[in-house]
């Protein structure tokens, strides 16, 4: 039976430069909350380290609204990180995760609702059918990306899909106690098992601003996607590494034969050859170990993940007894 006393639903939203569209996200989100849930839920927004006027608004809806928790990381941390920190500091028993762009829409939020009520599933997640205003150079990419994961990792992650998801209390929790400095979320959230379901949308364009995701933080992503649920790049070193090995022997027999044969083959067009190709194999090889090498490193470290600033949570205001005469 559901915890009366406790909230009925948390919303965590990370913002990051959102400040054109963040009032519009906050009153979509406020009446679809309010029509499934009545007042019992919390809006959570964590502002990660914006340099337009995201917090100042931030600031202003938690004032207005007594529902709405704004949190200030230090600096930027990064999306996972950000909204690890607002996972850590709401207290819904059913938590929704959504981008503050509103390219998820938040009106999905009751039929989500409604599958984990008839399924008594702990994880919805949203897996996009379409993907409204990106470019085609995104998508391809994206596709490239969720396919190569799929065969590379031993976890099942979905396909088509992203952060956007509706968590169960128990599942945010053991998400929580895992303490990974390079997180790659939905790939944690698939990795905690339990029963989880998918919901089919069509994914919109993003209401205002411009995508936080350019290449170069996709191929971050995508880098950290990896080595943190895969060891086959490990094994395809090793793997390399042998069959250099057996190049070399080959080469080697061969060289030693022209030599025992007095055929010694003249010019240097051989030997750049052989030198490039062992000297860029082990490079390939050494540079794939100091990726998982690097973050080993990070992680002995203990440092924590992220660094709160401030936070601003209104209390609500007292209703105002009569007094007896």
């Amino acid at each position: 039976m559901p915890n009366k006393s406790r909230l009925a639903l948390s919303v965590v939203a990370p913002c990051f430069n959102e400040a054109a569209g963040l009032e519009e996200f906050h009153r979509r989100v406020r009446e679809v909350c309010r029509s499934v849930i009545g007042d019992r839920y919390e809006i959570v927004l964590v502002d990660d380290g914006s340099r337009d006027a995201t917090w100042p608004i931030m600031c202003d809806i938690a004032r207005s609204n007594h529902k709405v928790v704004a949190i200030r990381l230090s600096r930027n941390h990064g999306h996972q990180l950000a909204l690890t920190a607002g996972l850590q500091h709401c207290k819904g028993e059913r938590v929704l995760i959504i981008d503050a762009d509103l390219q998820d829409p938040p009106e999905l939020l009751p039929a989500m609702m409604k599958i984990m009520d008839e399924s008594d599933a702990d994880v919805v997640y949203g897996q996009r059918r379409m993907r409204n205003g990106e470019t085609r150079f995104k998508m391809l990419t994206a596709e490239m990306f969720y396919r190569l994961l799929q065969r590379l990792t031993d976890v099942p992650i979905p396909v088509d899909t992203g952060d956007f998801r509706l968590m169960s209390q128990r599942a945010v929790a053991v998400l929580n106690g895992m303490p990974e400095h390079y997180r790659f979320i939905r790939g944690m959230v698939s990795w905690i098992g339990m029963t989880q379901l998918a919901f089919l949308y069509d994914r919109g364009a993003r209401f205002a601003g411009q995508t936080k995701y350019p290449l170069s933080k996709m191929i971050r992503f995508a880098i950290d996607a990896i080595t943190g649920f895969s060891i086959v790049p490990l094994r395809f070193a090793s793997f390399m590494g042998v069959c250099v090995g057996l190049i070399s022997l080959v080469l080697l027999s061969y060289t030693l034969g022209s030599w025992a044969f007095g055929r010694v083959v003249e010019g240097w067009t051989s030997l750049s050859t052989i030198f490039l190709v062992v000297s860029s194999a082990q490079l390939l090889v050494l540079g794939c170990i100091g990726e998982y090498l690097g973050r080993l490193y990070m992680e002995a470290k203990n440092r924590p993940l992220f660094v709160i600033d401030k936070v601003i949570r209104r209390s609500p205001t007292p209703t105002k007894t009569k007094r007896r005469r």
